[in-house]
């Protein structure tokens, strides 16, 4: 296993992050205890999960797998998504946040987490706001460092133009969303993580099934995310998405690779890349993502794959070299 350091953080972590958005879900817990050791056995020490997962469910359950090696462990969860009724049960308020990090402790068994995550953008709450409350979770112990997922560039560069203004902690991990069929964040959040030198651990590398090629073909299956969830289906409904998908899978298959294999050491390829969260519904489906670890993906092998998919426009309307 190789293991990357998170940002100037010095914490080292597993080449591939393990998520556990299916336990208590999809995964019962059974079969969520399963995958949760087959990562261990290849290396993984990076676990990631949410609040909002099955509803606590996903926590804790990775809380019960943690029990007597959480010390080796690097854990992640999040806060942001509605937690209950009140109208003030969600978002990045103070008040939600010092209440929900309290529950997630508890849920998961442990007395810290080492990279909190804001969830979503809270457009009714001040960026100063959250950032204090996040500093003020660190100087407690309870969490080591904020984290960030879903923003724009533009809001996490200001987010830390506020904490260094203010000498708050700043946020040292981001999680964006980043596939073949989903590049954007290639235009600003990556250059802005490599510039400011933060972690960064990309969800859905295999496109939400899409890049696995389950939906390639004539025939496509009656079950998963993109047929099973709205949310999925609406995100990769566009004709060209599936064309990149059925040019992936032919490449893959050609050359001798499952397509998850090689989606997902395609994203680990990126130099502002730690870790790809990978995640799975039981042992059968993880394995070809774990595979991901013992492919070395060089760069022009890298642009090779780049090619099948349609790169993002540059985030300038000018790109022409002037001296």
């Amino acid at each position: 296993m190789e293991y990357n350091v998170i940002g100037k953080t010095g914490i080292q972590v597993s080449s591939l992050c393990f998520g556990t958005m299916s336990f208590g879900g999809v995964a019962d817990e059974e079969t969520s205890i399963a995958m949760f050791n087959r990562c261990r056995e290849v290396g993984i020490n990076f676990f990631d999960t949410a609040n909002v997962y099955s509803k606590g469910k996903s926590e804790e359950i990775l809380g019960k797998c943690m029990q007597g090696i959480r010390d080796e462990l690097v854990l992640t969860t999040k806060v942001h998504g509605k937690m209950g009724n009140d109208v003030n049960d969600r978002g990045l308020s103070r008040r939600h946040i010092m209440h929900e990090v309290e529950n997630s402790l508890q849920r998961l068994g442990t007395d810290r987490i080492e990279f909190y995550f804001v969830h979503q953008f809270d457009s009714l709450t001040a960026i100063e706001e959250t950032l204090r409350a996040m500093d003020d979770l660190q100087k407690q112990g309870k969490i080591l460092y904020p984290a960030v997922s879903n923003w724009a560039a533009w809001q996490i560069a200001k987010a830390l133009g506020i904490s260094e203004r203010e000498s708050l902690a700043r946020f040292e991990l981001i999680q964006p969303m980043y596939n073949l069929v989903k590049r954007q964040a290639e235009v600003e959040i990556l250059p802005l993580a490599e510039s400011e030198n933060m972690g960064v651990i990309p969800y859905s590398p295999l496109g939400g099934g899409l890049l696995t090629g389950k939906y390639s073909g004539p025939s496509k299956p009656n079950e998963g995310r993109l047929v099973e969830q709205e949310n999925y289906s609406k995100r990769y409904e566009e004709k060209i998405y599936f064309e990149t998908a059925d040019r992936f899978s032919k490449y893959a298959k050609d050359h001798g690779y499952h397509p998850a294999t090689l989606a997902v050491a395609w994203v680990k390829s990126h130099p502002a890349i730690t870790a790809p969260i990978i995640g799975s519904r039981n042992l059968e489906q993880l394995e070809p993502s774990l595979a991901a670890l013992d492919i070395k993906m060089d760069e022009e092998w890298r642009q090779t794959i780049s090619a099948l998919s349609v790169a993002p426009p540059p985030a300038t309307d000018r790109s022409e070299v002037t001296n």
